[in-house]
């Protein structure tokens, strides 16, 4: 398991703003060094139970598989020797096993526990990850629910677009949120494999064990039987990468949203507030987007990670040359960066304050302009869209020129209404209501919400407990 996220931290002087401390502690040094142990131990049990190597033996490695009893950096500067800490780790896990260290990772490869190691962090990452996309739902869900009726101005272009309700906007960050869920929730239970080839792919090393020892690992471990060994086929490396960068992304553009909201000019909605939060250093006033600001850092980030896993899945042969090792910091670094940005969006929606008097100033800042569309559409029906065309553009401008303290819009449009047309003021009137253009809005949170309760109670999230084999490929039996 991840050392505890309650108690643990994220060290140094930039890490702690950009990821969570539970986050932190499960992609470290000493949690990466614990997973390449756990696996060693896996190999030495299951081959143990299959008779492969003596019960005695495989009980010492495994006692011996405790991440404290080894020094990280010296295994990482004794790792330069290969360019893969693995070997002076194997080297070390045999020395203190003592005479049953001949038995230590019989068959394996240093890939083979590397890419295992993978993993299991990305797995209890995954786990961590889908805790706080949940808390994100949740929230959005909450909001939805609350403000289906708080009116509020959409915007397109940062221009004021439509009116529309602070619900359906929360509703969006919902179903997008839902989305990466599911995203997530298939990486984990859909392509985490256990890696064991041996030295070219072939499990050669293992005899006729070989497909038994494979299958008994990854049930021990709680991964997958891959078809094959994926040594030089980063496929699902790669998409596991895009998993926590869309997920991140998610979480990114909700920060985007309400960073915009907190906005002097806007300041409809704001982050939790809390001693110090969004101080600045030299203008006391300011209340700024600080949470929104870190998980937008941390979602580009992430953005700007993918490119190297992706780069990696370029290999040679059976083995590539240094793209496995490019992966290892960019993928600790994604996986702190993707659950910075969601930890972090988590916190500020489930704190979120907003100004609904705040807006509704802002929707009728602009004379009633912000119901172009509607007026533009009623108009086009009686009289054609030329006309239509002709009539909304003149009083727009009358509007602007004079001020809405000398006139309305309404004012406006019924002076050049064409005589005798049955139009009436109060009809005109009623063109300009924000609350009679709204839409499908709330059929739409409905849908939005009925997916978050079919989800998290109707399907509840798979367990990732069981092995069961890649691709729904059967699983073979011990020959």
């Amino acid at each position: 398991m991840c050392p505890d996220g309650r108690t643990a931290q994220a060290h140094g002087l930039f890490a702690p703003i950009l990821t969570t401390d539970a986050m932190a502690a499960c992609t470290s040094d000493e949690s990466w060094l614990q997973a390449m142990l756990d696996v060693e131990a896996a190999l030495a049990e299951v081959q143990a139970v299959l008779g492969v190597i003596p019960a005695e033996a495989a009980a010492v490695i495994v006692s011996c598989c405790h991440a404290e009893r080894f020094d990280v950096d010296a295994l990482g500067h004794d790792g330069r020797l290969g360019a893969n800490p693995v070997i002076p780790l194997v080297a070390a896990l045999r020395h203190a096993a003592g005479d049953a260290g001949d038995f230590v990772h019989l068959g394996a490869t240093s890939q083979d526990i590397a890419d295992t190691a993978a993993m299991l962090i990305v797995q209890r990452a995954c786990a961590l990850a889908l805790a706080d996309v949940r808390r994100i739902a949740s929230a959005a869900a909450a909001l939805a629910e609350a403000h289906r009726e708080t009116i509020t101005v959409a915007r397109t272009l940062l221009q004021h677009a439509l009116p529309t309700t602070f619900g359906l906007k929360a509703a969006s960050w919902l179903n997008a949120a839902l989305d990466v869920e599911e995203l997530l929730d298939r990486t984990a239970g859909g392509r985490l494999a256990v890696q064991l080839g041996g030295g070219a792919g072939t499990l050669a090393a293992f005899g006729a064990d070989g497909p038994a020892v494979l299958e008994s690992l990854a049930a021990r471990l709680g991964l997958l039987v891959p078809v094959m060994p994926w040594h030089s086929d980063r496929t699902r490396m790669a998409e596991v990468a895009s998993a926590f960068a869309t997920a991140a992304g998610v979480a990114g553009k909700i920060a985007l949203d309400v960073s915009l909201l907190m906005h002097s000019d806007v300041a409809e909605a704001f982050e939790p507030s809390a001693g110090g939060r969004g101080a600045s250093s030299t203008l006391p006033q300011k209340r700024n987007p600080a949470l929104s600001v870190a998980a937008l850092a941390s979602a580009r980030r992430a953005a700007g990670l993918v490119p190297i896993m992706l780069g990696s899945m370029l290999q040679e042969h059976e083995r590539g040359l240094g793209s496995l090792q490019a992966e290892w910091l960019t993928l600790t670094e994604l996986l702190r960066a993707a659950g910075g940005a969601l930890g972090t969006m988590a916190e500020v929606l489930e704190g979120l304050e907003l100004d609904e008097s705040q807006m509704a100033n802002l929707l009728g800042s602009d004379y009633g302009l912000v119901m172009g569309e509607r007026i533009a559409g009623e108009l086009t029906r009686r009289f054609g869209r030329a006309e239509a065309h002709r009539i909304l553009e003149a009083a727009s401008r009358a509007l602007v020129e004079r001020g809405s303290e000398a006139t309305t819009l309404v004012d406006e449009l019924v002076v050049r209404l064409p005589a005798g047309c049955g139009v009436s003021e109060e009809e005109v009137a009623t063109w300009l209501d924000p609350r009679g253009y709204l839409g499908s809005a709330d059929w739409l949170i409905d849908r939005a919400l009925a997916r978050l309760r079919a989800t998290h109670n109707g399907m509840p999230a798979r367990s990732h407990a069981q092995a069961p084999v890649d691709r729904q490929q059967p699983r073979r039996s011990r020959p």
